[in-house]
């Protein structure tokens, strides 16, 4: 194994303390990664680490990808590594990406590429190369086109990422412009690694973003998913999710969310609701249980609690209303919000569960404040937790997070009031079990207190019963029938 000081380009000037931390970082890894270039400096091949490995180390972070680039074939790929996995594959052969494990470790090794692109349809021409240097301009930013060749530990960085990385800014290997062209979903991982990484973006690539903001359709709703999720379940959203909105490119896939920049009357009758829904999200995040924590605490990064707080306000645009009085009005903007939720994640292929989860907590979030100073029943209790179903944890930190007053004694009644929902809740439920909430007479039961089959009967009468529970709470099998036949007889009667 090399000395694991690495070699530098000549203009490395001050930055070897940083290599040399970043090569610390990757100590466990070294022998692996070094064994694995011997192997390929034996048959006459380059072999390097490249992209966000590197990045990470040089950032103390940890990276769970080993992603490799060389100068050999896939066939020639698998000549030099035979013997040595555990196992691989090459589902990703016509690219030139053969995937090995080792151990507990994945690996990804890539021919050197030199792709064109169809530019109507972001469709590459696989071309492989045999530069490394041609191989990094063509990467999406200079920060993830660093690479250290192995098994000689020399860092290679010929479009300066390291300084990049060192003033927290994106920009790209190529031209902007150029670069986008290739691949407009580039601009999205601008966003993400804007909120990943908390970098900013270079004023040119700002500009290219605005200029090819439209570029992006063709892009699959699958992929531009994938991208709005990462960025969404990073550390701080916000400066992604602004960037998104600034450059144009969220009236592509989620026109949304930029429409909840309403126009503020010159009354000030109302607040800026794209600004409120950031800090519904950010309030969100911060209520997040830890990554290990139970399901009740909605362990974070929670996505559905993530994707219910920006969208949970997107039905105002199409409510709002100025009233004759001088106030405005949103009204019904829960409901019209979860069908746009829906129409709009569906659209972006989101799973289904995920779609119904974020549309219901959209419709449900505004169902708290009609609670007021706790004069809710029982039964309307009842009826929060029944609705919300396994959703309530997160409906509980979506509702709290909407609460974003700047009137000091206005949010500490408002979270006063929901402290004591909270506790009426937690006691219900401990007396009725009300997680697993249903009529006190089963189908069967049901069907012979009315002397009725199996069919659309009995699940109305069903529905009645549960209607009983809700109301009533648990009254016993004999008093739930009474009712039962009461209700049938006055059913026929109608």
């Amino acid at each position: 194994m090399p000395d694991a000081t690495p070699a530098t380009s000549p203009d490395a000037g001050d930055r070897r303390p940083l290599f040399e931390s970043a090569v610390a970082r990757l100590a466990p890894v070294l022998p692996l990664l070094t064994e694995l270039g011997e192997r390929f400096a034996a048959r006459g091949h380059e072999l390097a680490l490249v992209g966000g490995p590197v990045r990470d180390a040089f950032l103390g972070r940890t990276s769970l990808d080993l992603d490799l680039t060389t100068d050999a074939r896939p066939d020639d790929i698998l000549a030099a590594v035979k013997g040595w996995p555990d196992a691989h594959w090459d589902i990703g052969r016509e690219f030139g990406t053969i995937g090995l494990r080792k151990g507990t470790h994945v690996v990804e090794i890539t021919t050197y590429r030199a792709d064109t692109y169809d530019r109507t349809s972001r469709k590459p021409e696989v071309m492989f190369g045999d530069d490394l240097a041609a191989d990094l301009v063509r990467r999406d930013f200079a920060v993830n086109a660093m690479a250290i060749r192995l098994p000689s530990l020399e860092f290679v960085d010929v479009h300066g990422g390291l300084d990049d990385l060192v003033a927290r800014r994106l920009r790209t290997p190529s031209a902007p412009e150029e670069s986008f062209a290739d691949d407009p979903l580039r601009m999205l991982r601008a966003a993400r690694f804007s909120a990943q990484l908390g970098f900013e973006v270079a004023p040119e690539v700002r500009a290219a973003m605005t200029e090819r903001a439209g570029t992006l359709e063709i892009i699959s709703a699958e992929r531009i998913r994938d991208e709005l999720s990462k960025l969404l379940l990073a550390p701080a959203p916000r400066a992604g999710l602004t960037l998104l909105v600034d450059t144009g490119l969220a009236d592509v896939f989620v026109p949304e969310l930029p429409a909840l920049r309403l126009e503020v009357d010159e009354h000030h009758r109302h607040k800026d609701v794209y600004e409120h829904s950031l800090i519904v999200l950010e309030q969100a995040i911060d209520l997040e249980g830890p990554a290990d924590g139970p399901p009740e605490s909605v362990p974070g990064p929670d996505l559905v609690l993530r994707l219910a707080a920006l969208l949970h306000d997107i039905g105002k645009p199409a409510t709002r209303r100025f009233e004759p009085a001088g106030g405005v009005s949103f009204h019904h903007h829960e409901l019209v919000g979860a069908k746009l939720a829906r129409k709009r994640l569906r659209e972006l292929r989101y799973d289904k569960e995920t779609v119904k989860a974020v549309a219901r907590l959209v419709e449900l979030h505004l169902r708290f404040h009609g609670y007021g100073e706790g004069q809710w029943t029982d039964s309307a209790v009842r009826r929060y937790v029944t609705d919300a179903g396994p959703l309530l944890p997160r409906l509980h930190r979506l509702t709290r997070s909407d609460c974003t007053t700047r009137n000091v004694r206005k949010a500490q009644r408002l979270s006063r009031a929901y402290d004591d929902l909270e506790v009426r809740i937690d006691r219900l439920q401990q007396e009725e079990e009300l997680a697993a909430v249903r009529p006190e007479l089963n189908g069967n039961e049901i069907a012979e207190a009315l002397g009725i089959k199996p069919g659309p009967v009995l699940g109305e009468a069903y529905t009645y019963l549960l209607s009983v529970r809700l109301d009533d709470g648990p009254i016993g099998k004999d008093a739930a029938r009474a009712k039962l036949v009461d209700w049938w007889e006055q059913r026929g009667r109608e």
